[in-house]
């Protein structure tokens, strides 16, 4: 049974108990630079695959670029320049798009974003799961990606998500390694409220 990790345990504490996977996921940056293979990354996207969808639309679409294609250039070059300076170790760089409509009627569905981040959240977990980094961002140009990566018209772009093998905090700039540690969260007394919204 999967246990807090120790960098985790250091900076988190459940208020109640829960599957330590889904304490253990946070958003490292640093990354080796070393390419995986598709039998490390793929499952990621399976697992995403999963995820719940209002009338099991599955809304989103992934399109990516390992560090051996031409188009890893291009999709980094949507990133804003930040995150270009960490993400140029990625060994696979996704942008996540929805189709904000259904198919079987073509009417809006709302929860296309919701159902996205579902998926996304599943493939950071399997990311997690197998200690690979798994960093979603949206710092990066969303016109330029529709345009570039011929994203249909009639689907949205949501974020764009670095993923590869972790290396430790010293492999980032400065002002990264600072950052680099698992975040904590709000209590759960600030997040949930019994009956209506009241602050």
């Amino acid at each position: 049974m999967e246990q807090l990790r120790e960098e985790v345990a250091e900076h988190r504490t459940p208020e109640e108990d829960v599957e330590p996977l889904l304490v253990n996921r946070w958003s490292p940056r640093a990354m080796t630079g070393e390419p995986l293979d598709e039998d490390q990354y793929l499952p990621l996207f399976e697992a995403a695959r999963w995820a719940p969808s209002s009338y099991n639309n599955q809304h989103w679409r992934f399109l990516y670029a390992t560090q051996d294609d031409e188009e890893f250039e291009q999709f980094s070059e949507l990133l804003n320049e930040a995150n270009r300076s960490w993400t140029k170790d990625a060994a696979v760089l996704v942008t996540l798009v929805t189709k904000p409509t259904f198919d079987h009627n073509g009417e809006p569905a709302r929860t296309h974003s919701f159902d996205a981040g579902a998926a996304w959240q599943n493939l950071a977990l399997e990311a997690s799961r197998r200690e690979l980094v798994a960093h979603a961002m949206q710092g990066f140009d969303y016109e330029a990606a529709a345009d570039e990566l011929d994203v249909p018209d009639d689907y949205d772009v949501e974020c764009m998500i670095a993923i590869g093998e972790r290396a430790p905090a010293e492999s980032l700039p400065d002002e990264l390694q600072e950052r680099e540690f698992p975040k904590g969260r709000k209590p759960m007394d600030e997040i949930l409220h019994h009956g209506g919204f009241d602050e």
